[in-house]
C-alpha cells in the first residue's frame, strides 16, 4: 500500500471516530416526565408529558397512557409543542390505581426512540 492510500485510509478511519459520538448521540431521549417515572401522584393530572434532549418530529410521535386493563385513556391525540421537545397528552380524570405511559419518537434527523415508565394515582380524580 503507498504512502498515499495510507494516509488517506488513516483519515477516513479518523473521521469515523470523530463523528461516532455524534451519530450515537442522534436520538431523542426523556430528560423529564410528568408525572415522572415510578412516582405516586396525590391527584389525577390533567395532562401527561415528557421532555426530550433533542427535538423530535410531531407527525411521528405516539403517546398512550394505558390503565392496568391496557386500555389507553389519552383523551386526545398527543401534542408536540412549538420547540419540538415537549410530548403530552390530555387524560380524562383518572381512577387511583397504577398507569403505564408508552411513547414513541422519530428524532429530527429520524432515528426513532420508544420506551415506557409507570406511575401511580393515590387520590381521587380530579
Amino acid at each position: 500500500m503507498t504512502a498515499w492510500k495510507l494516509t488517506l485510509c488513516g483519515a477516513a478511519l479518523a473521521a469515523a471516530i470523530v463523528s461516532w459520538p455524534r451519530a450515537a448521540a442522534a436520538h431523542a431521549f426523556p430528560e423529564h416526565e410528568n408525572p415522572s417515572a415510578g412516582a405516586t401522584v396525590a391527584a389525577s393530572p390533567a395532562r401527561v408529558a415528557i421532555d426530550f434532549d433533542a427535538p423530535i418530529e410531531t407527525l411521528f410521535a405516539k403517546l398512550e397512557v394505558m390503565d392496568a386493563a391496557g386500555r389507553n385513556l389519552a383523551a386526545a391525540p398527543p401534542v408536540v409543542d412549538p420547540a419540538k421537545r415537549r410530548l403530552s397528552a390530555a387524560v380524562p380524570p383518572l381512577k387511583p390505581g397504577p398507569y403505564t405511559v408508552a411513547w414513541r419518537v422519530v428524532c429530527a434527523d429520524g432515528h426513532r426512540t420508544e420506551g415506557s415508565y409507570s406511575f401511580t394515582v393515590a387520590g381521587p380524580p380530579r
